[in-house]
């Protein structure tokens, strides 16, 4: 197949999924959501033509030009398009792909801050996957939209699934956007710097980081985290969902 106009494989991150199990449990992700389906980086159509079966319109999209122009002859049914992830719109109610591993932080952040789309089903770096679905501890990215959306890890993919194979393994990720909000949305902005105040400030134990980052007094602070199931000892890390709209919800409301 030509070049790309956009480069090479490794400029496009490509790495085709192969492994037959993978795509068979996307495929069935998606299945149990409902609505149109956006596929990101169709690339020669592993995911897209299983996906075309399931009868919900479907538009792919792909970067290199001649994949795309190949894989729209072979499906006239899907809405099959040259364009790039980073720029193309993320309205679609379901998101599914194989994401090049080189995007996959700017594609979450992307999505993450796209109101548009209801479940999106990932295939991206298990460490990513891991990362963001909490195993292990919470990240500042997860601990951020965790009020408003939830992250589930469903398998870890082998690198010998892809062709040609990468330095490391794959991990299919469902992020799931919350029928319920924990916390307003319009509260978003100062929650996410309230969280990054405490996954970066300084005081030795959770209730002296909260009371450097918020200025409310210790006692109050270890009082608050008593009411969310937490100890001073905790880490920004042990923080669930469900206690950051806690710890949120209490010292926002003292402000």
């Amino acid at each position: 197949m030509p070049r790309s106009i956009h480069g090479g494989r490794h400029e496009l991150g490509q790495n085709f999924l192969t492994h037959t199990p993978t795509i068979a449990l996307v495929v069935d992700l998606v299945r149990r959501t409902d609505g149109e389906i956006l596929e990101i980086g169709a690339g020669d159509g592993a995911l897209t033509k299983p996906l075309a079966q399931l009868g919900r319109q479907l538009t792919a999209i792909e970067l290199d030009e001649h994949r795309a122009r190949r894989l729209a002859r072979e499906l006239p049914d899907v809405a099959v398009k040259h364009a790039d992830a980073l720029a193309h719109p993320l309205h679609d109610p379901v998101i599914v792909g194989n994401i090049p591993f080189h995007l996959t932080t700017p594609l979450l952040r992307r999505l993450l801050n796209t109101r548009t789309w209801s479940d999106a089903i990932l295939l991206t770096q298990w460490e990513v996957a891991r990362k963001r679905a909490a195993v292990g501890g919470s990240t500042l990215m997860t601990a951020q939209s965790a009020p408003w959306f939830s992250f589930h890890l469903h398998a870890r993919v082998p690198s010998r699934g892809f062709t040609p194979r990468p330095s490391v393994d794959g991990g299919v990720l469902q992020i799931s956007r919350r029928r319920e909000p924990l916390i307003p949305t319009n509260e978003k902005v100062p929650y996410e710097r309230f969280v990054s105040r405490i996954f970066t400030g300084r005081g030795g134990t959770l209730d002296r980081i909260i009371q450097n980052a918020t200025g409310i007094q210790r006692s109050h602070a270890s009082r608050i985290l008593r009411t969310a199931g937490l100890t001073p000892r905790n880490l920004a890390r042990d923080i669930d969902a469900d206690q950051w709209a806690a710890l949120w919800t209490q010292i926002h409301r003292a402000s």
